[in-house]
């Protein structure tokens, strides 16, 4: 990993085509600018990981909830049920 220093306004080239901007340096956070060509994905970490997450769980079948329920609630044991209260 290059570590490099960097002030407000300053960039850092990655080839031709990337360029990322120090925009802002606040007390805990920086700003950060990415100009990239618009075929290129530019999507923070966290991002991603989440939309991997929410695709492997759009993915899974009836079985796996099946599955899932009769983990939670064994046979013979029934879920607490709620009282209505008027």
């Amino acid at each position: 990993m290059l570590v490099m220093s960097r002030r407000q306004g300053e960039t850092i080239l990655i080839g031709d085509e990337i360029e990322i901007v120090i925009a802002h340096i606040g007390r805990s956070r920086v700003k950060v600018g990415i100009r990239a060509p618009r075929q290129m994905l530019v999507i923070a970490r966290e991002m991603k990981l989440v939309r991997e997450e929410n695709l492997r769980a759009a993915g899974a079948t009836a079985s796996d909830l099946s599955t899932l329920v009769a983990r939670l609630h064994p046979p013979g044991q029934h879920p607490a049920r709620l009282r209505r209260r008027d």
